[in-house]
């Protein structure tokens, strides 16, 4: 299972905020914004900075993904 923030991308242009102005906006680096854009996993905290700065819920800027062919990610 992993993430994808798809949704937060597309927030983000509808709100017009560039990726480096959220990172100056929730106090990020730029090593964690591009994180984000490799779909990696993020702190809580980050999250939680970045909803604060966007308003909004974490299910607003990422949904997980499930694999399909990994045995680690199947339910029994």
């Amino acid at each position: 299972m992993g993430v994808n923030y798809n949704k937060m991308w597309e927030l983000l242009i509808d709100k017009r905020i560039t990726r480096s102005t959220l990172g100056v906006m929730a106090g990020l680096s730029s090593v964690t914004i591009a994180r984000f854009g490799n779909d990696e996993n993020v702190s809580t905290a980050t999250l939680v900075k970045i909803c604060k700065v966007l308003e909004c819920d974490v299910s607003d800027i990422m949904e997980e993904e499930y694999l399909k062919d990994s045995v680690s990610d199947k339910r029994i």
